[in-house]
């Protein structure tokens, strides 16, 4: 059997209220312990920190995972869009060419289906709005100065 690979990795969130900011993390800590791909191995979650002159919070985990493959680090990557990982172990790889190659076209078709999505949404979008336009309404269009403030007091 081969070499299990361990990572450790850094997932952010940002957002509002503070109190759903939290509760996303903890559901996305809940999706890495249930995910048949990977095993958690320990996660770390910070606490929740307010964002400088806007009105967000931010959270972050410090998690550890291990591997089978190097294709589902991959996946991990795409499907959880990690800010950083670090390989803990092994401290060095000896692929063959038929290895890199279909790790590389997972990624590959994964990008496809990702931007397969945007177009979907992005057509639905353009569809909406026409039919918006039809009822006379004029779609939303917020500006970044359209971001409410919170007073200080």
């Amino acid at each position: 059997m081969a070499e299990k690979i361990k990572i450790k990795s850094i997932l952010e969130i940002m957002g509002a209220p503070e109190e759903h900011v939290k509760k996303t993390m903890n559901m996305v800590i809940d999706k890495l312990k249930e995910s048949p791909e990977f095993k958690l191995i320990s996660d770390k979650i910070a606490d929740t920190a307010k964002i400088e002159d806007r009105p967000f919070w931010s959270i972050y985990a410090e998690v550890e995972l291990e591997f089978d493959s190097p294709n589902l680090i991959i996946g991990y990557c795409l499907d959880f869009m990690p800010s950083s990982i670090e390989i803990l172990h092994p401290l060095s790889f000896n692929y063959d060419k038929t290895v890199m190659e279909n790790l590389w076209n997972d990624v590959i078709a994964r990008l496809h289906e990702y931007d397969m999505m945007v177009k979907n949404l992005h057509a639905e979008n353009v569809i909406m709005k026409k039919q918006l336009s039809k009822l006379g309404g004029e779609p939303f269009k917020p500006k970044p100065s359209d971001v409410v403030k919170e007073d200080k007091k």
